[in-house]
C-alpha cells in the first residue's frame, strides 16, 4: 500500500529520522490556520506540496478539472519563501484539479490534499532508496550523489554514481555499512557523523514499518550541516498489516484503482494492464507465466488477476465482473489448476457464473488437475459460449485468436 509523503514523514518521525516540519488539510479554509500553526512553531518560510501517489510533482503540470484542457499552474510543489497571500493563490489552483506527472499517465490524478511544509535552506541533494533485492534476499540500500533526479534516470545514463549496499537481514545494517555509504557519498566530519545516525534510523524505520519501499529523494545537506528528509516516500506490505492495526487509517481509496479496490472487498488479488485479454487464475506464479504465453501468443493481458486457490462459484463471478469492468477487455483465459479445488468444481462455477452475468466477450478454460476430463466434458455441454482447452499454450493461442475473429 502506497501512502502520502505527509503520512511517510509522520512515521519516520516515530523512529528519529529527521524531517521537514508540516501540516496537512484537504480544505482551503483551513490553509489561513495552518500557516499560524506553523509561524507558532518559529517557522517563516514556506513550501506548498500537492500529495498524490505518483512522483514528479514538482516537474507536473495542473490541469483544470472542469476543463481539461486548461493548465491552471506548473508544477505541483511549490517554494513559496514568506509570502502567504503567494502560497494561498497557488494553493488553490493545486486543490480539486488534476496534476499530471510522468508517473501518472495523461489522466493524472486529482489533488485532494496538501502539505504545507517549512522552507528549508539546504546546499546539497541526496538519493537514498531502501527495498529487497529478490536475487539475493537481501534489503539493499542504494544511495546516490543526484539527489532530485529520478533514480532511474541516474541508473540508465550514470548508474555508477548509485551507491549500493546489501543488508544482511541476519544481522541488520551494520555500523561499518553505515560509514560505507557515508564515505561513498563523499560525507565527511559532522555531516558524516549526522548521516550516519540518519540511515541507521532510516533502516530500523524500514523494518519497523514492514515496509516494501523506502525513499528519500531528496535527503538534503542543510546550510548548519543537518541531514534531513526533505520528501519522503513509503510503500507498506499489505502481509505484514496484522502486526499493524493503524495503517487501515493510512489508505487512501481515491488513490486506489477502482477496480484493484473493488477486488480488495472480496479478497481477489487484482491488478490492471492495458491489454485486452483478461485473465482469470489460481496462483501469482500461474497468473505470471499465463500473461508471459498470452504475449508469446500476440495477445495481450489485461490485468493481473489471483482468485486464490479454491476458486468458488462466487469467487469466479466477482471476478467476472471485475474483468468485465474493463471496456478494453475483448476476451476473456480462465486458466486454472485443480490441487486444492477439483477442475469438476470450478467448471460448475464456471458455468454458473457465466449464467448469472451477461457475457458477451469470447472465454476460453483451461482446467488441469483433479477431475481435468470430468470438467472438460462438463464445459463443453454448458451449451454456454464457453471454448475449452487442455494446455496452456493452446489456451493463449485460441484467446488470441477469438480475438482477431
Amino acid at each position: 500500500m502506497k501512502i502520502h509523503e505527509y503520512q511517510a514523514k509522520d512515521l519516520l518521525k516515530e523512529y528519529g529520522v529527521p524531517v521537514q516540519e508540516g501540516i496537512a488539510f484537504n480544505d482551503m479554509k483551513y490553509f489561513d490556520d495552518v500557516i499560524e500553526v506553523l509561524k507558532a512553531k518559529g517557522i517563516t518560510q514556506y513550501v506548498v506540496k500537492s500529495q498524490i501517489h505518483a512522483g514528479g510533482r514538482g516537474k507536473g503540470t495542473v490541469y483544470s478539472k472542469a476543463n481539461r484542457n486548461e493548465i491552471v499552474v506548473e508544477g505541483g510543489v511549490k517554494f513559496i519563501g514568506s509570502d502567504v497571500e503567494k502560497g494561498k493563490a497557488y494553493a488553490e489552483k493545486l486543490l480539486g484539479n488534476i496534476l499530471v506527472t510522468h508517473q501518472t499517465g495523461e489522466e493524472g490524478k486529482e489533488v485532494k490534499t496538501l502539505f504545507i511544509t517549512e522552507g528549508i535552506d539546504y546546499k546539497s541533494e541526496l538519493y537514498i532508496g531502501i527495498l529487497l533485492d529478490r536475487t539475493v534476499s537481501k534489503n539493499v540500500i542504494m544511495a546516490s550523489t543526484e539527489g532530485g533526479v529520478e533514480i532511474e534516470k541516474v541508473a540508465e545514463e550514470t548508474p555508477e554514481k548509485i551507491i549500493k549496499v546489501w543488508i544482511d537481514p541476519s544481522v541488520g545494517l551494520l555500523s561499518y555499512q553505515a560509514r560505507e555509504l557515508g564515505f561513498g557519498l563523499g560525507l565527511e566530519g559532522n555531516v558524516f557523523k549526522d548521516f550516519v545516525k540518519f540511515i541507521t534510523n532510516l533502516y530500523k524505520a524500514y523494518e519497523g514499518l514492514d515496509a516494501s519501499l523506502l525513499e528519500v529523494n531528496p535527503m538534503v545537506i542543510t546550510n548548519d550541516d543537518k541531514v534531513l528528509a526533505l520528501d519522503a516516500k513509503v510503500t507498506l506490505d499489505d502481509n505484514a498489516f496484522f502486526r499493524h492495526k493503524n495503517y487501515d487509517g493510512l489508505r487512501d481509496d481515491n488513490e486506489e484503482d477502482p477496480l484493484e479496490l473493488e477486488a480488495s472487498k472480496y479478497n481477489l488479488n487484482y491488478i490492471k494492464l492495458d491489454g485486452n485479454v483478461g485473465c482469470m487464475v489460481n496462483g501469482a506464479g500461474l497468473a505470471m507465466g499465463t500473461m508471459d504465453l498470452i504475449k508469446l501468443a500476440g495477445g495481450s493481458p489485461a490485468n493481473f488477476l489471483d482468485v486464490g486457490g479454491t476458486a468458488t462459484p462466487d469467487t469466479v463471478e466477482n471476478g467476472f465482473k471485475i474483468i468485465l469492468s474493463d471496456k478494453n477487455v475483448k476476451a476473456i483465459l480462465i486458466n486454472i489448476f485443480g490441487g486444492i479445488v477439483r477442475c469438476d468444481r470450478v467448471a460448475n462455477g464456471v458455468i454458473q457464473a457465466a449464467r448469472n452475468i451477461n457475457i458477451t466477450v469470447p472465454v476460453v478454460v483451461r482446467l488441469q488437475g483433479t477431475n481435468a476430463i470430468e470438467a472438460k466434458k462438463i464445459l463443453d455441454e454448458s451449451g454456454l459460449n464457453l471454448i475449452s482447452a487442455q494446455t496452456l499454450e493452446e489456451a493463449a493461442a485460441k484467446v488470441t485468436e477469438a480475438i482477431n475473429s
